[in-house]
This record gives C-alpha cells, structure tokens and sequence, in this order.
C-alpha cells in the first residue's frame, strides 16, 4: 500500500509530538452584512471562524480489552439519556470481536494547546450585529453555531 493510503495512526510516530486540529464553526462573511458598507464603501469579504490545534504524543491502541473498555464508557456516556439505553453487553460477543479488530483507539497527550478565533471582534458592534443578522438569515446550522460565536465575541466585549 502506498504511504499516501495509509491510515495516519499507522503514520504515526511515539517520540515526537503531532499535531491534531479541531476545527470549530465558520462562515464566509459578506461585505453586505455590515451596515457600514453604506457610509463608507470600505469593506471587503472575510471570513470567521474558531479552531484549536493541540500538539502532544499519539498512542494508537489496538489491544482488545483496552478497546472493549473504552467502547463501554463512550457507548454508557452516550447513551444514558436515552428511554433504553443500548450497551456493549446487548450484542453478541463474538460480534463485539470483530467490530474491535477493525477499530483503533487513539489516545493523544497534550503537551500545548492554542486556540484561534476570528469573529468579526475587530467590527463595531453595529457591525457585529450586522454579521449575527446576516448570519442568521442564511440559515443552517454553521451559519447559526458562527453567529452564536459573534455573540459571545459580543458578550465578552462587554
């Protein structure tokens, strides 16, 4: 298999630090949604968004009982909530066994974490709250969960 078809957790290295992106809501923003577009004409397109990148050492965990374990908690936290919740015990054994063979665990130390964000904080809040407008109208749910960001940007201003 070429290197460029390999899974990344088989490209992974234990002695050196690697780097996972978490990339949160974003959203292109109009020159449109800013009602300063009409006093000044000087405006020009961005775009917002929010991400995190961690950097740390990634285990890649294969070994079945450490997988069943961790399957049981993710699967119980999810779950409870529901009416009748479903756990790793309903199905069959052997079937679990096969499900852990083609599965990966992955478990990633943090060393450093650093987050970004652009939400429209460099605006007039005349403008921000043009961008929550503008944002809104789209409808969706990235365009919601950006609009939401500018609020807090709004709220954390304040």
């Amino acid at each position: 298999m070429p290197a460029a078809c390999k899974p990344v957790w088989r490209e992974s290295r234990t002695n050196v630090d690697s780097l996972i992106v978490f990339q949160g809501p974003q959203a292109y923003i109009s020159p449109s949604m800013y009602p300063s577009k009409a006093a000044t004409s000087k405006v020009v397109p961005t775009w917002n968004y929010i991400m995190v990148q961690g950097r740390g050492r990634l285990r890649a965990i294969s070994e079945a009982d450490w997988l069943r374990a961790f399957l049981a908690r993710l699967t119980e936290r999810h779950e409870a909530a529901r009416p009748v919740p479903w756990a790793v015990s309903d199905a069959p054994p052997g079937f679990i066994d096969s499900r852990l063979r083609a599965i990966v665990g992955i478990e990633f130390t943090l060393s450093s974490l650093r987050g970004k964000w652009k939400v429209s904080q460099n605006r007039t809040p005349f403008d921000r709250d043009g961008v929550v407008y503008g944002l809104r109208s789209q409808g969706g749910a990235e365009a919601e969960a950006t609009a939401m960001a500018v609020v807090a940007a709004i709220e954390h201003a304040r």
